[in-house]
């Protein structure tokens, strides 16, 4: 984790934008000594939003299989899949 004062942002952002770049880890800025703004590449940032999205997809499937929700088996899922690869195969889905 790298910690720089807000006023650096101005100063220096390409040496900030290389080091997010270089590390792939966030800045953080801090304004009168408290943390103010973080700053991230823009490849970091997507990883991440990715990574929350699947995250809370499966919470959500988890949720659902505590609460008895039926679900599908192995062999139903990849029926459904290999149905959906043949539609968008022959131009069905768009």
């Amino acid at each position: 984790m790298k910690i720089k004062p807000s006023a650096a942002i101005r100063k220096n952002y390409n040496e900030i934008s290389t080091l997010c770049k270089e590390t792939g880890e966030p800045v953080y800025l801090t304004k009168n000594g408290e943390g103010d703004l973080v700053v991230m590449d823009i490849e970091a940032f997507r990883r991440r939003e990715s990574m929350l999205r699947l995250r809370e997809a499966l919470v959500a499937v988890e949720e659902d299989r505590l609460a008895g929700k039926k679900g599908f088996s192995i062999d139903e899922l990849d029926g459904l899949m290999q149905k959906t690869i043949r539609e968008v195969a022959d131009g069905k889905r768009k």
